[in-house]
């Protein structure tokens, strides 16, 4: 594990393309491709979380060097934000979306924070039960779903529902 760098970019934006969207992602259970039109993120969006201050994105990389998960990590006090999870779709239930975010507990821990909150679309039931399983609950807040084409049209109303893990 280690932290994406710059270069990095394009082939993170594929992963989490393929991973969420499109005909690729359907070989995971964590595609978004009935929920949403589009891709997931951009290489813009993507240098803009990898550089931004307090942030952070974890990679696993295969025996061959190429990236196979990610996790961004935004340190919000006193919480360390979870975002972009993603596992290449054929590794899915692997196991490896739990190291990451064993992972990023243990990142939080180390700086100090409280615990480690979330946004995930309130539809994706399976997704929450998971994060249940490992602890996550919801707080009662939800979120609108960002206009921003860039990231997606949804194919409904959606809206996002915030979890937390507490230490």
């Amino acid at each position: 594990m280690r932290f994406a760098q710059t270069g990095d970019v394009t082939e993170l934006v594929k992963l989490v393309n393929s991973a969420y969207r499109g005909d690729h992602s359907r070989l995971g259970w964590t595609t978004e491709a009935d929920l949403l039109d589009g891709i997931r993120t951009h290489p813009e969006h993507m240098l803009e979380q990898i550089t931004s201050p307090n942030s952070v994105m974890m990679v696993i990389t295969g025996s061959t060097g190429g990236i196979k998960a990610c996790v961004y990590l935004q340190e919000k006090q006193p919480l360390l934000y979870l975002g972009m999870l993603t596992v290449k779709p054929e590794l899915q239930a692997a196991g490896i979306g739990k190291r990451l975010l064993d992972t990023a507990e243990a990142y939080a821990r180390s700086l100090g924070l409280d615990g480690v909150q979330m946004t995930v679309i309130s539809v994706r039931e399976e997704l929450i039960a998971w994060y249940a399983r490992r602890g996550y609950l919801p707080t009662g807040e939800k979120l609108p779903f960002p206009e921003e084409e860039a990231l997606g049209v949804p194919r409904q109303h959606i809206e996002f529902v915030v979890l937390e893990k507490k230490f």
